[in-house]
């Protein structure tokens, strides 16, 4: 046992030096970086870009050159939610207010809920709660969970353009950042959509998605094995009642975008990643 043990932390202790050294080599090969780029790019996030392209330092950088860029133009950090409100009204994409069993924050999307049709508003929302979700993460954890509510969906809610442009924004600009997906009782004409929207997805994306049915023991038993039971709403299989209260959602909301401005103004590098320093900001 003890020689079994040995061996396991040798393992990790190899695995723990490579990443540092192809961090480094990553580092070195991106060159001196400032302002923002400086910031958000910490050993954390170099770790994921490496890990989402298999640890190949010339394609890792040219997938955070470009992430780079996009953050540029897009400049995800200064969206705010008075911006977005108006996407949110019905609850359709939102942070819960609870973390699964790891520690990982959970967004609930329920695409029946849509209630715009601006696909670029609607991507500015979709940005500005993965931001926050980063914002809202527990100690150490780098990853969200997304909890997926099909009730009232139709495939006119979720045209394949809006469906590719999530999956693109989540593959290329946040990678690593999902750590599992639940898709909840999806209806039968969800499959057709599924066998055309699953070839956007990457190999390691693509298993991290699982589907939950009601009817479906092992399904639902997965689904808990990620989730204490007393804080999935009801209409997920748990036993919570979690109504969406838009105006106490945007209180909560607009008391992040003081944290986040806080962080992203301030002068302090950060130590760990970008949820670390924004929990200073929020126990202060």
């Amino acid at each position: 046992m003890f020689h079994l043990w040995t061996n396991s932390q040798q393992d990790q202790e190899s695995k723990e030096l490579y990443a540092e050294s192809k961090i480094k080599e990553l580092k070195g090969a991106i060159g001196p970086l400032s302002g923002h780029n400086l910031k958000y790019c910490t050993d954390d996030c170099l770790k994921r870009y490496l890990e989402a392209r298999n640890w190949n330092v010339d394609k890792s950088k040219k997938m955070l050159e470009d992430t780079l860029k996009w953050r540029s133009n897009y400049m995800p950090e200064q969206i705010r939610w008075d911006e977005v409100a108006m996407e949110g009204e019905t609850g359709k994409l939102y942070r819960a207010n609870f973390h699964d069993r790891q520690g990982r924050t959970v967004l609930i999307l329920r695409p029946g809920m849509q209630n715009t049709s601006s696909m670029e508003n609607q991507m500015r929302h979709l940005v500005y709660l993965l931001e926050n979700a980063m914002l809202n993460l527990s100690q150490g954890q780098e990853q969200m969970a997304w909890l997926i509510d099909f009730t009232g969906w139709s495939i006119t809610n979720t045209p394949i353009k809006s469906a590719r442009e999530t999956i693109n924004i989540l593959q290329n600009h946040y990678p690593e950042r999902l750590g599992i997906a639940f898709l909840y009782n999806p209806p039968r004409v969800f499959e057709a959509f599924w066998k055309i929207v699953k070839y956007f997805l990457d190999n390691k994306t693509f298993h991290k998605v699982k589907f939950v049915y009601p009817k479906n023991k092992d399904s639902v038993e997965l689904m808990k094995s990620y989730f204490d039971e007393e804080n999935l709403p009801k209409e997920l299989g748990g036993t919570s009642i979690l109504t969406y209260n838009h105006e106490d959602f945007s209180r909560l909301m607009a008391q992040d975008d003081l944290k986040c401005a806080a962080f992203w103004e301030s002068d302090n590098n950060l130590s760990n990643h970008i949820g670390n320093d924004l929990r200073h900001f929020s126990a202060a």
